[in-house]
């Protein structure tokens, strides 16, 4: 967020900076107490935040004063439903939540927030200015209503031009433009609401795929992570070959509160919530507890990696992950061997 703070600097507003845990076993409402002792008017957070701060039954809106906040900005991954009427109810009734969408590398937002505009739950309030952004599908074509690929159809103002160490700028254009020629793909699994918003369901690339139907895994985390049990969760992919020729089974990793074991009840729980506001295909074929998830140094889980490790691949730029060790948890897991799959 630093090219942010850079920004409101020169806007000539007074930052607030928060160096360590968010939330300390001794303090978990330190950010909250931050917020209120230093009259903070735009309190930027993640979701995970958001969702862990309900998780500690924390209410703000009792325990601490923040009549000087106007507006919440959640980024790092997609703001469930839920973490709305959290913030409505528990945190400051009013305040403009704004979730956003982005990347370090456009120095911007595809999707953000406007206080001139009503916030719709589980939606992002509108597209970007200077942004073309849409949503294709695998044609190209554009869709309303139906998730697909995040894409921006033109140059906007931010766009880099360019890579270091990249003469021929041939990982540039892989990165951004191989998919839909001369179109940016951001790598987004995105949807483009009713209320012209968008609800961003995870990275397009680790999307789930079973039986031939793509799935976000924003819309599982949301299921499952609501259970008190949960503290955080990670869902992937996993190839597997049966009588009806190669398919992929969906499999969820769970961490759990200290003290907990997964046993069969609460899997079933988390299937049977997971049917019933998603879809049989989103229902996960194996759950498995493990002790850490892998996270880059920004707080953000990375299924990519997870993916890698249970398939037996390398695991690309490890140096981004700030608990690399945990990887390790995931290796060789007797509930993965597909051997053992009809």
């Amino acid at each position: 967020m630093w090219n942010w703070l850079v920004s409101a600097l020169a806007s000539g507003a007074t930052l607030v900076l928060y160096d360590g845990s968010p939330m300390p076993p001794s303090a978990p409402d330190a950010l909250w107490t931050m917020a209120a002792e230093e009259r903070v008017n735009v309190f930027g957070t993640s979701a995970k935040y958001l969702a862990l701060s309900e998780k500690h039954a924390l209410v703000p809106a009792a325990t601490h004063d923040l009549h000087a906040l106007r507006t919440i900005l959640s980024t790092g991954s997609p703001l469930a439903a839920h973490s709305y009427d959290y913030v409505e109810r528990d945190v400051k009734r009013g305040v403009h939540l704004a979730s956003i969408s982005g990347g370090t590398d456009i120095i911007s937002c595809f999707a953000l927030g406007n206080p001139l505009l009503p916030v719709h739950r589980g939606e992002i309030q509108c597209r970007g200015l200077g942004m073309a952004v849409d949503v294709f599908d695998e044609n190209g074509q554009p869709l309303r209503g139906t998730p697909g690929e995040l894409v921006c159809t033109r140059p906007f103002p931010s766009m880099p031009v360019g890579f270091w160490n990249d003469p021929d700028r041939a990982k540039y254009r892989a990165a951004y433009f191989d998919f839909f020629p001369g179109v940016w793909r951001h790598g987004d699994w995105a949807e483009i609401t009713a209320h012209d918003g968008v609800v961003i369901f995870g990275r397009s690339d680790a999307t789930l795929n079973p039986g031939g139907v793509r799935i976000g895994t924003a819309e599982i985390y949301r299921q499952v992570e609501q259970l008190d049990e949960v503290l955080e969760s990670v869902v992937v992919g996993q190839q597997v070959r049966s009588a009806m020729g190669d398919d992929e089974r969906v499999v969820l990793f769970v961490r759990l509160r200290p003290g907990l074991t997964l046993d069969d009840a609460l899997r079933e729980r988390m299937r049977r919530r997971i049917r019933v506001n998603c879809s049989p295909h989103h229902v996960p074929r194996v759950i498995v507890q493990v002790a850490d998830i892998p996270r880059t140094i920004s707080g953000k889980i990375t299924e990519i990696a997870v993916r890698d490790v249970i398939h037996g691949r390398a695991v690309k730029n490890t140096d981004a992950l700030a608990n690399p060790s945990s990887l390790e948890l995931f290796r060789h897991l007797p509930e993965l061997d597909i051997t053992q799959t009809s």
